[in-house]
């Protein structure tokens, strides 16, 4: 028998005054309350309770053992309870490692709200390109844009996508002529991003078919978005850039979009964490806020 329910169904025999009324709170037998009463009278070696026909007494050694069966069982209860708080709100470090500008723009801002939420929740942010492997790092949590590689062991979650445009400044366009179709993009220079080595190919939406992909040319090579946004607003060629990114630049009319209406293709964003029986809390609400609320700020 469990040596702790044997406990429970002793101090509630007692509190009740008989077997009986401990059975029909329990929602189990008489013969049952009185199984777990010898169950512990021959561990301990030692009678507990006077039982007559008409009434039940506690022994000296039962009277000391159900005062601290109560101490015990009271503790058990607050151990439940303080876990069920521990599962129920977010606290601790959480580990998250994001892409360095889609972190600073987009995700570290909704992460920090969640902080102000939880004071309990402690953020350890890791913003760098180099794709990390989390659990071999010791990560809760990565973001991960475009395609995914091998996910064994780790459990994805699609929480928003960025739309990629092409843009330039007036200027390159006043000088080089205005593309008119994504065939024209051959005879422009391209503000070319390369990251690990290797430059990305743009890619452009197809109905039923894959992405069209354009390997630009140009004479600059960048590995940062945000000074790709930069050169191109000074007229150094095109770029194909997330929206978010060059919102801003649109708005004030340094950079203007192209190709509007012939499709914009989007690179899906997924959260990425290791697999287990259980999602702890704070990764499930950081999940959760960015899932709401990076559509929007991607929009």
């Amino acid at each position: 028998m469990d040596r702790l329910t044997s406990m429970a169904v002793f101090v509630r025999a007692v509190d009740l005054g008989s077997f009986a009324a401990a059975a029909d709170a329990l929602e189990i037998s008489g013969p049952m309350v009185g199984k777990h009463l010898r169950f512990l009278e021959e561990r301990l070696g030692t009678r507990l309770l006077n039982r007559t026909t008409r009434r039940q007494s506690l022994t000296d050694a039962g009277q000391a053992y159900y005062e601290r069966c109560r101490a015990v069982l009271s503790e058990a209860e607050a151990a439940d309870a303080a876990v069920a708080d521990d599962l129920s709100e977010p606290r601790g470090r959480l580990r998250v490692t994001m892409p360095a500008l889609l972190g600073r723009h987009c995700i570290a801002p909704l992460l920090m709200k969640l902080a102000r939420k939880y004071p309990r929740l402690e953020l350890d942010l890791s913003f760098g390109d180099p794709i990390a492997d989390i659990i071999e790092a010791g990560y809760d949590l990565a973001i991960r844009t475009g395609d995914l590689d091998d996910q064994s062991g780790l459990i994805t979650r699609r929480i928003g996508g960025q739309r990629m445009v092409v843009c330039g400044a007036r200027s390159y366009l006043r000088n080089n002529g205005k593309p008119k179709s994504i065939d024209d993009l051959a005879a422009h220079q391209a503000i070319i991003y390369r990251r690990s080595g290797r430059v990305r190919p743009w890619l452009f939406p197809q109905q039923g078919q894959p992405p069209r992909e354009i390997m630009p040319s140009g004479r600059l090579r960048l590995d940062d978005m945000e000074a790709i946004a930069d050169a191109a607003a000074q007229g150094m060629g095109l770029a194909w850039l997330p929206y978010w990114l060059v919102r801003e630049r649109l708005n004030t009319g340094a950079l203007v979009t192209l190709f509007a209406g012939q499709g914009e293709f989007l690179y899906d964003c997924h959260a990425v964490w290791p697999r287990s029986p259980r999602l702890s809390p704070k990764v499930r609400v950081a999940v959760d806020a960015l899932a709401a609320a990076l559509p929007k700020l991607m929009a």
